[in-house]
């Protein structure tokens, strides 16, 4: 008996240890992929119109087939008409932007909606014509693909779905430029340089979006004690998807940084500027 017992016990233990290396090593564990480790890129000319910023791309484990990647539009950019084989989901986390699909007005999305686009449905989806947009697109592949371009959204048709939308148009030939608004009537030289310089070419970047520059101009401006410059930044970071919660955050955290001065002057800027909007 106490030998067929040991035989047994051995038997045991030596199973355990050739199973235990390959157990091991079949286990899904739970991966977790920073930001600064996922690559971001600029969306394709062939299949975006403007500005476009492509990042945190993410892709399922099999058996999922879900993927996707955060996606930023800066004002007036857009995607191509395009289908998904098995649908598509888009969930905004800033700004205002702008979905269509064929045939249909096109409705305005704002952050924390959801949009749910069926399979083989003709769509596209972008940014208004005021600020930046950015949301997060999940979409499931079959055989492969999980989309299908097609031809890009014209600026006649971007036109008409703002039409559709109820969305005004801006309008730099009736309302003045920020740098005009600014310093216009006392250094007209200066603020054409600013419209050209900053607000043309620095804003205008794709390396990073108008809603991160908003952020580290606003953290700037707040360090530096700077409220009249702060005040008209803030509006402006509103405008590129920020929202006032967000704003909010911001100046709590620097008064870690900037100190308690410069913090409590930047909340009285936002407070004032929160007032008019």
């Amino acid at each position: 008996m106490k030998a067929l017992l040991c035989l047994a016990l051995s038997g045991a233990a030596i199973a355990a240890s050739a199973q235990a290396p390959g157990a091991a090593a079949t286990v899904p564990v739970v991966a977790v992929h920073s930001v600064a480790e996922l690559p971001a890129t600029s969306g394709p000319a062939e299949t975006f119109t403007g500005s476009v910023r492509i990042s945190s791309p993410f892709q399922a484990l099999a058996p999922g087939r879900a993927g996707g990647a955060t996606v930023s539009f800066e004002a007036g950019a857009r995607t191509a008409w395009h289908t998904h084989p098995l649908g598509q989901i888009l969930i905004v986390t800033s700004g205002l932007g702008l979905v269509q699909q064929e045939g249909q007005p096109a409705r305005v999305i704002r952050p924390g909606d959801v949009v749910t686009i069926p399979a083989h449905i003709r769509h596209w989806h972008g940014a208004g014509p005021g600020g930046s947009m950015t949301h997060i697109a999940i979409a499931e592949k079959e055989d492969g693909s999980a989309v299908t371009w097609q031809d890009k959204v014209s600026d006649k048709d971007y036109q008409a779905a703002l039409a559709s939308a109820g969305v005004t148009p801006a309008s730099a030939d009736v309302t003045p430029s920020r740098a005009q608004q600014l310093m216009g009537d006392v250094a007209p030289k200066l603020a054409e340089l600013t419209d050209q310089v900053l607000f043309g070419d620095v804003w205008e970047r794709p390396g990073l979006s108008k809603r991160d520059r908003s952020l580290a101009t606003v953290s700037a401006l707040i360090a530096m004690n700077r409220p009249d410059q702060l005040r008209s930044h803030i509006a402006l970071a509103l405008q590129n998807g920020l929202t006032r919660q967000e704003l909010s955050e911001l100046i709590t955290h620097l008064a870690f940084y900037a100190g308690w001065p410069s913090a409590a002057t930047g909340a009285t800027a936002a407070k004032e500027v929160f007032s008019t909007k």
